[in-house]
């Protein structure tokens, strides 16, 4: 009991610590705001008022509907150009995507011609340029089955096979959902390492360790300490962004179980400020953490399946992350979160998370009570 109201105190001078530092405090406020809401608002993976332009050289009924055809909020009105303008429309960035129908094109479908239709598009947008490209050929494609249906000679063959898509668990293909949760989840990580870490900087610039060391306590106590507090105070951050953020700002629905959620972040955050702990031992100063950080937890968070999946990885890269924490706290996040998963089904992930974070906190304490006592 007597270590047990060691921790409690240490922490609360954690927690009185952090409220001084008028950075650290303006940092956490944001990471889990306006990080949050810009994340889910500010970048969208969904096609929007795309600059697009069209070489019509057919000037033909199913051309024009063609040109008709693309609206907004995916397009831009399209724009008519001639031929000659196709390549200095490219090469000053002006549109995305042009379209070129050569002539006859409509006399050719009819006649049961197999004639090409040229679609340039601009692929330094990367994003625009894979997801406009799906659009238009489906767009295209439409169209001139629309038009060529109406004479029973010349329509397309029906195909043996009706393809019906069923969207799951995001219905409308809206992005701000997905953007502001992995905003959440990678700020967890990105906090905790930096709290824990600048903690125990803080005692080693200021001195206040050696004070700790010549009172009745232990390394243990002291390391306990600093991850409670810390994890605390993400906890409380993330309940207050998910809530108010997500739900009561952007107006977007939480599908899963908040408290099974809450319950893994927890578990996350003992691998996590652990980690935070250990680069605490290795470095000397804040911006030597911040070199560290930028080494190993942003490749930690691209690599951990939020941004790219991991099925597209290198094999090599997709076992060894398996390894990390991260890698397993985003698939159980993603599953609560998104599709709405119970202890059921991720706890695999939980355990694993448990588990190599225990591992790694057994190090890291072994590592902090020899910086303290070596």
């Amino acid at each position: 009991m007597r270590g047990l109201a060691n921790i409690f105190w240490l922490s609360i001078k954690e927690l009185r610590s952090l409220r001084h530092d008028r950075f650290l405090m303006f940092f956490v406020i944001y990471s889990f705001s306006l990080a949050v809401y810009s994340s889910a608002t500010g970048i969208s993976f969904d096609l929007r008022n795309a600059a697009i332009a069209i070489a019509d050289e057919d000037q033909s009924v199913l051309s024009r509907r063609i040109a008709d055809a693309f609206l907004a909020p995916q397009f831009q009105r399209p724009t008519m150009i001639s031929v000659a303008a196709i390549d200095s429309g490219m090469d000053s960035a002006r549109f995305t995507f042009v379209i070129d129908i050569p002539p006859g094109f409509e006399a050719d479908l009819q006649a049961g011609r197999h004639p090409a239709l040229q679609v340039n598009v601009d692929a330094t947008a990367m994003m625009l340029a894979g997801i406009g490209a799906g659009y238009i050929q489906s767009i295209l494609t439409d169209e001139i089955a629309r038009h060529l249906g109406g004479d029973a000679a010349v329509a397309p063959r029906v195909e043996l096979v009706a393809l019906q898509q069923r969207m799951a668990f995001n219905q409308t293909l809206d992005s701000p959902r997905f953007g502001g949760v992995m905003a959440i989840i990678n700020n967890v990580t990105m906090l905790a390492v930096l709290l824990s870490g600048a903690a125990l900087i803080r005692e080693r610039e200021h001195g206040t360790i050696d004070h700790l060391l010549a009172m009745p306590l232990t390394p243990m106590q002291i390391m306990a300490a600093k991850i409670l507090a810390t994890g605390a105070v993400i906890l409380v951050a993330v309940v207050l962004s998910l809530v108010l953020i997500l739900r009561g700002v952007l107006g977007l629905s939480i599908t899963g179980s908040l408290p099974l959620f809450v319950a893994g972040v927890a578990v996350y955050l003992f691998f996590a400020t652990s980690l935070g702990i250990f680069l605490g031992t290795i470095v000397r100063s804040m911006p030597q953490l911040g070199l560290l950080f930028i080494l190993i937890v942003l490749p930690m968070n691209m690599l951990s399946g939020g941004n790219t999946p991991l099925e597209s990885m290198p094999p090599f890269l997709r076992y060894g992350m398996q390894l990390v924490p991260s890698t397993h706290f985003v698939s159980f996040a993603q599953a609560i979160l998104f599709r709405g998963a119970g202890i059921e089904i991720v706890w695999p992930s939980f355990a694993a998370t448990a588990g190599i974070g225990t591992l790694f906190a057994a190090f890291s304490a072994w590592r902090f009570r020899r910086m303290l006592l070596g």
